[in-house]
């Protein structure tokens, strides 16, 4: 039975999983914040919380230096987590890391998370190198969507109101209708014709 068996596997070997702690727990020291599964993350939380409490008491206990030294690969890592958690974690007992969650990894859909030092988006000089940029909010969004709508409706005042008024396109020209007294002159130029041919043709006759 596994009584008193609390610590996860993480289908590792002992050696293979303790090698891999102490690397994660010294990048989390070195850069401030790791991205890795919700499972190692929770595996790596406690033990980054047991050599911040070491860190605290400085170089002075030689005890707890030596212990922490047996799990932090770097001794350059080792030096500035004594030498600045003392006094960026003095307020504080515990919950010296933060973890959030950052969706699922493409390929095996694992649960990813960040686990971040406390305050590292805040203090610059603080263990593990410069924090996170904070992100845009709500209102500065919403400002952002009010200026572009401002200079839209500055842009649309600006046209000349020659252009923006609409173009009228030109009538198409009409033929001209006869009058009733052109065509009253034409009915009687035609008669006339009529009549002076008939008066030939009776001339013709008679002299025939």
């Amino acid at each position: 039975m596994r009584h008193r068996k609390a610590n996860v596997k993480l289908g590792r070997t002992a050696s293979h999983r303790d090698a891999m702690l102490r690397n994660m727990v010294t990048s989390l020291f070195e850069y401030g914040r790791i991205k890795t599964t919700i499972f190692k993350a929770k595996a790596v939380r406690p033990l980054a919380d047991r050599l911040i409490g070491l860190a605290k008491g400085g170089k002075a206990d030689l005890s707890a230096f030596r212990r922490a030294a047996a799990v932090i690969t770097k001794r350059a890592v080792l030096d500035k987590l004594f030498g600045e958690a003392g006094a960026r974690f003095a307020d504080r007992s515990s919950g010296y890391t933060i973890m959030a969650k950052v969706g699922l990894r493409s390929g095996d859909a694992a649960p990813m998370v960040i686990l971040e030092l406390t305050g590292a988006g805040q203090a610059r000089a603080a263990v593990g190198g410069q924090g996170r940029k904070p992100k845009a909010g709500a209102g500065d969004r919403a400002r952002r969507v009010a200026q572009s709508a401002g200079k839209a409706e500055t842009a649309e005042e600006k046209i000349p109101a020659e252009e923006a008024a609409p173009i009228e396109e030109a009538a198409p020209p009409t033929e001209e209708t006869p009058s009733a007294e052109t065509a009253a002159e034409a009915e009687v130029a035609s008669e006339a014709e009529a009549a002076a041919e008939e008066a030939e043709e009776k001339d013709e006759k008679t002299e025939a």
